[in-house]
């Protein structure tokens, strides 16, 4: 038995999560009259945590609403920067997102990471317990309920996952204050207090150094310090100055 049809569009932006034939505009749905309009935009491919407002007849519902016959649906794309209420700005982050993970941190940006797959049941049950936005290329995590909020991330290249993140949540950055290995907060040390834990080479060179008040790691401005003073830069850039 056939329940109520509704008319339903989506925003450009959500094109790679619907079927070729969703995209061009307004099509029809037959509903079962009782599921709500959030497993309805679901069903046709889209996790809630990309879909902005819903409207129907142009007036704005709940996710919960119940679609009746002829109803007019809008999917709007999440406003941007998107707000997060109820607690700091904060990511998880799956297995496979350890770069975007480690320049998010280079950032200050507060982002854990889960180096192993723990299953998406333990991810999603991590960001309620953390209160952490679930930032993920799979569309089924992003659909467990369990989640406090989530995010997708649509490049598989890190400096436009990076960029993505930045543009949509607007998070304030404190560079070269978190571990990139870990995520804690690092702070200024004295060379006295690390000088057995170095190298020859590196105590004679550097004078400047960090360590992490979690995982205990030493930093300083290697070699390798302009390759990320770049990222750095080009992020405050775009993005905003640094946190105070």
């Amino acid at each position: 038995m056939n329940g109520p049809e509704i008319h339903i569009s989506f925003a450009p932006g959500l094109a790679v999560f619907v079927a070729a034939e969703r995209r061009a505009g307004r099509t029809s749905v037959v509903t079962d009259g009782v599921s709500s309009l959030g497993h309805v935009v679901e069903s046709l491919g889209v996790p809630l945590t990309e879909a902005g407002r819903l409207l129907v007849d142009g007036r704005p519902v709940a996710p919960s609403h119940v679609p009746a016959a002829g109803e007019t649906v809008e999917v709007e794309d999440v406003a941007r920067p998107q707000p997060v209420p109820g607690a700091p700005l904060r990511f998880l982050l799956d297995v496979h997102l350890g770069t975007l993970a480690r320049r998010l941190r280079l950032l200050g940006v507060d982002a854990s990471y889960e180096s192993e797959d723990i299953g998406d049941p333990a991810l999603a049950a991590l960001s309620a317990r953390e209160r952490r936005v679930m930032l993920s290329r799979d569309r089924g995590l992003l659909r467990r309920r369990e989640l406090w909020a989530g995010a997708y991330v649509y490049s598989d290249r890190p400096e436009e996952q990076l960029r993505d993140v930045l543009e949509r949540f607007a998070p304030p950055l404190a560079p070269w204050t978190r571990c990139t290995a870990c995520n804690g907060l690092l702070t200024e040390t004295g060379k006295d207090e690390v000088r057995e834990r170095l190298e020859r080479g590196t105590e004679k060179t550097y004078d400047v150094f960090a360590r992490c008040e979690e995982c205990d790691r030493v930093y300083w401005r290697g070699a390798h310090h302009a390759r990320l003073e770049a990222i750095v830069d080009e992020a405050v850039r775009e993005f905003g100055a640094p946190a105070t």
